[in-house]
């Protein structure tokens, strides 16, 4: 299923991913993305949007929001923090996301 989303703000993204059936809130812990209750790796989730927002003032505003869906059918958002305020120990989890992402886009493109 294809989704087109547009937002302008963090807070607009969530409120409205929200809406629109992306209910669980994602999390980094220990290597895994987790809502909490069940830990999943990047073999277990497929990144369907993702969009970077920056704050006009404050480099503390500065986000990536990550809209995602695991391999059983939940749906949510994981937001990260960006500039100074980035999460070090997140960046090989989130570079293997989008390995994977643009793996499947390429196969689709030379299919």
């Amino acid at each position: 299923m294809g989704y087109r989303f547009k937002y302008n703000t963090t807070t607009e993204a969530v409120t409205k991913l929200r809406e629109n059936g992306f209910t669980e809130n994602f999390f980094i812990s220990e290597g895994k993305i987790s809502n909490g209750i069940e830990k999943f790796s990047a073999d277990d989730i497929r990144i369907i949007f993702t969009n970077r927002y920056e704050g006009d003032s404050d480099p503390a505003d500065e986000t990536t929001v990550y809209v995602l869906e695991t391999a059983s059918g939940t749906k949510g958002i994981l937001v990260t923090a960006d500039g100074i305020y980035a999460d070090n120990n997140t960046g090989e989890l989130l570079q293997q996301l989008h390995r994977k992402k643009l793996h499947r886009y390429s196969s689709l493109q030379h299919a």
